[in-house]
């Protein structure tokens, strides 16, 4: 049963003329302090959320984005601040991309944030999707094999920061540490120093692909799905149920996961989509050239795959999904509780800020998300 609340925020800043300019994507470009501008817009969405009982605001990690869509390059250090302007919230990384990371300062920066902030800082994981970004910190994206070693053996070192007192690790990529004499002996292991004051360290990393689920399930990993339709969705959580009782991790379905939907209220159906439209269409006409369209046709195929549509999809498309819900709280509520319904052990559902929408509006839709639909899932 849902009983947490999240939100997610990639770091955009206020959009100009989202829907109306016309202007390709690629060809915006923002003056530095319009790009800071996201600190402060995390910030009083943060403060907002922590006044209104949320228990999660998630940031994306990004690099280079002068189009003005991902903005926010240190997740860990923004949580740490974060904590320091509100009082109960909890600031998850969404993710801390591991191939433009070396490991151990990553496990480092995260146990000082998780020491300080006693334990409001949640640990998230990914692979990356940008080229711009993961071949500029000299990792590689476009040969995907290589991206899946070095990070599937960054995981490892990561969690031997996290969990063993001392280690010592030998892979294809890292030697850690280096056979060198140190004050008279030769070095054969090392501890991080401090580790994390919370243990074990919940991990979480995004759902791509069945070999990812497969991973995660063995290393104990936590999953957030966002913005996948109905079908797209239960396939995800029933894999990810199975993989965990592969690897004797014995779970409720929909458990260890964070769903993800687009939402938007107002008094009825007609009026919510005619506000967001405008900011979902921007984000698709920026995500989608990415594969991020989650959608199943009516044979059960992916957009994009052979035989299924092949377009840009429209909000319309999305509610019919159950990718996105828009109308007065009610008919919100009815919608997350038709998929809740299906997974016993499904207990954090996430808002997701519709690139484009202003943070006061968005801030608006927070507050009475928390008002009028929050309620009907509190259970006691």
């Amino acid at each position: 049963m849902i009983k947490r609340f999240h939100a997610l925020y990639v770091g955009q800043i206020a959009l100009d003329n989202i829907g109306r300019d016309g202007t390709p994507a690629n060809d915006r470009r923002y003056p530095n302090e319009r790009l800071s501008e996201v600190f402060w817009s995390a910030r009083d969405v943060a403060r907002t959320m922590d006044e209104l009982g949320y228990y999660c605001l998630w940031t994306a990690e990004h690099h280079f984005q002068r189009e003005g869509y991902e903005c926010l390059p240190n997740l860990v250090q923004l949580g740490l601040w974060l904590a320091t302007q509100t009082r109960y919230l909890k600031f998850g990384c969404a993710f801390n991309i591991l191939p433009m990371w070396h490991p151990i300062r990553l496990a480092e920066d995260y146990a000082m944030a998780d020491i300080v902030t006693d334990g409001r800082v949640i640990m998230g994981v990914g692979r990356g999707y940008h080229t711009r970004e993961v071949e500029t910190f000299g990792a590689p994206l476009l040969d995907t094999e290589a991206n899946r070693a070095l990070f599937e053996e960054q995981l490892d070192l990561l969690l031997k920061c996290f969990n063993e007192e001392a280690f010592r690790h030998e892979g294809r990529f890292y030697t850690c540490p280096p056979r060198v004499p140190y004050r008279g002996y030769q070095l054969e292991e090392i501890t991080m120093v401090p580790r994390p004051q919370h243990l074990p360290v919940e991990v979480w990393m995004p759902i791509a692909s069945g070999r990812t689920i497969d991973l995660m399930a063995q290393k104990g990993l936590k999953a957030m799905v966002t913005l996948n339709g109905e079908k797209i969705l239960d396939d995800v959580v029933r894999a990810f149920h199975a993989a965990c009782h592969r690897h004797n991790r014995p779970t409720q379905l929909g458990e260890d996961m964070i769903w993800g939907a687009g939402l938007y209220l107002a008094d009825t159906q007609e009026e919510a989509i005619r506000r967001v439209e405008p900011s979902h269409d921007e984000r698709y006409k920026w995500f989608a050239p990415f594969g991020f369209v989650r959608y199943a046709d009516e044979q059960g195929r992916t957009w994009g795959t052979p035989g299924a549509p092949a377009r840009v999809p429209s909000l319309t498309d999305g509610i019919k999904q159950k990718a996105w819900f828009c109308g007065p709280p009610g008919q919100i509520i009815d919608g997350i509780k038709s998929i809740e319904a299906k997974y016993p052990g499904l207990e954090d559902f996430m808002i997701h800020w519709a690139e484009g929408l202003p943070p006061a509006e968005f801030q608006e839709q927070l507050r009475w998300f928390a008002k009028d639909v929050m309620p009907a899932f509190n259970r006691g």
